[in-house]
């Protein structure tokens, strides 16, 4: 891994860019966003138009040599790329550079195994990590030309030193894959026990610094890390919140998406993103002050896709956040986009810093929960108080009759409860 905890690192910045590459300044804004959440020191920054990628270096010979003059010249110690290279390509540039280098793939998990604080943020790091270690074992051990003789039982004489390691990597692999199941248990049971208390899930998704867990402290009063960079929210939080109309919930906040995430990181974080799967109510955050936050909305929406979420469905609120951030002529179109929240209920206009929109947001959650509001009738055993207890908290109800055994409710509810009801107690209205 990248030392970072003492003297910052001159860093030279490359964007590799594609003839449909829409905004260059974005793609670079964003690469400079990526290295400083690593404390490194961007000395510079090119971005180089690609017409036919390297096999050998990614790079033409004509870049490589006017890298190598920036890197003389202002004594550059990483390049970092803002791409992701093959582990052949990541050696042959470091012999070439004679400098360090790492893609963005590498940064990404740099920045999530400097972040993780928790166990399981840890380990789910950690088993990301090794696999990207494992494919790219020409750089990321020191010993790996060295061949291995004597008479070890680990590996008979000869045998490479990279075979060694490749060896214990997928020991260590199946260690944490092994110790990621045992969680991904506990946070099913952990899910279970929730429901059972029947509180409804409220998610927050966007793209990374959209301004989630900002948004999360003022709506649940938490102090959970806040900050204006990039990934400043790993480890999952849930917490308890009540809305306008006395109903609890509990709102989970979320790792921040980002564009050409690496496939190592989805597969970690697949416990984590359940959360969002499981959701009655999913929170898309947008950071509508962003140049391009239609391009990471796009992101975000590609990515719940790939979880098997309808981005279509009615359980999506768009919240378009820091409206405080926005020129007047922007601040023309955030009015007109609060007023079409008040009409269709399917997003809000806030700002989580000053607190700007938040009622609006609030008054939409209720409105969801309630959506679809109906008359049903329940036939519920007398002797289940907690069923009993459910509707009488999460419904409006209208009339109940009780015999020796059998209870007779007729509540309106919305569909979120009615689907939780059904789910948590296991009892169908009457037909």
């Amino acid at each position: 891994m990248l030392d970072t905890s003492t003297i910052k690192t001159a860093t030279l910045v490359v964007c590799p860019l594609l003839r449909e590459e829409a905004n260059p300044a974005l793609v670079e804004e964003e690469a400079v966003g990526l290295c400083h959440a690593l404390n490194l020191d961007v000395i510079d920054v090119q971005s180089i138009v690609i017409r036919k990628i390297s096999a050998a270096t990614y790079f033409s010979k004509g870049h490589l040599e006017n890298f190598k003059q920036i890197i003389d010249e202002k004594e550059i110690d990483l390049l970092y790329v803002d791409a992701h290279i093959k582990p052949g390509q990541q050696r042959d540039l470091e012999k070439f550079l004679n400098i360090k280098v790492v893609d963005r793939t590498g940064l990404i998990l740099e920045i999530f195994a400097e972040r993780a604080s928790t166990q399981e943020g840890r380990i789910q790091v950690d088993l990301a990590y090794k696999k990207y270690q494992k494919s790219r074992l020409v750089r990321a051990w020191t010993h790996l030309e060295r061949q291995r003789g004597g008479a070890s039982t680990v590996g008979g004489p000869g045998e490479k030193q990279t075979e060694l390691d490749r060896r214990a990597l997928d020991v260590e692999i199946k260690r944490l894959e092994k110790d990621l199941e045992k969680i991904k248990s506990n946070r099913s049971l952990q899910r279970k026990a929730r429901e059972k208390e029947s509180f409804p899930i409220i998610a927050l998704v966007g793209y990374t610094n959209a301004g989630k867990s900002t948004l999360f402290n003022i709506l649940t009063h938490s102090k959970v890390l806040s900050k204006d960079m990039l990934f400043a929210t790993l480890d999952p939080t849930m917490r308890a919140m009540e809305l306008p109309n006395g109903q609890k919930t509990i709102m989970s906040d979320t790792v921040g998406f980002i564009r050409n995430l690496p496939t190592e990181l989805v597969a970690a974080f697949s416990a984590t993103l359940e959360e969002v799967v499981e959701a009655d109510i999913i929170l898309h955050v947008h950071d509508i002050s962003a140049d391009d936050h239609m391009s990471q909305g796009l992101t975000v929406k590609n990515t719940l896709e790939d979880l098997g979420i309808d981005y279509g469905s009615d359980h999506i609120i768009h919240v378009y956040n820091k409206i405080d951030l926005l020129t007047i002529m922007d601040e023309i179109e955030a009015s007109r986009l609060e007023k079409l929240s008040r009409k269709d209920a399917s997003s809000a206009v806030v700002s989580a810093r000053t607190g700007r929109g938040l009622n609006d947001l609030l008054s939409t959650l209720v409105y969801h929960l309630a959506l679809g509001q109906n008359t049903y009738e329940f036939h519920i055993n007398s002797s289940d108080g907690k069923a009993l207890a459910w509707l009488h908290a999460n419904a409006t109800v209208n009339d109940i009759a009780y015999d020796e055994k059998i209870a007779t409710i007729n509540v309106t509810l919305g569909d979120a409860a009615l689907n939780k009801f059904t789910k948590v107690f296991n009892y169908n209205p009457l037909l």
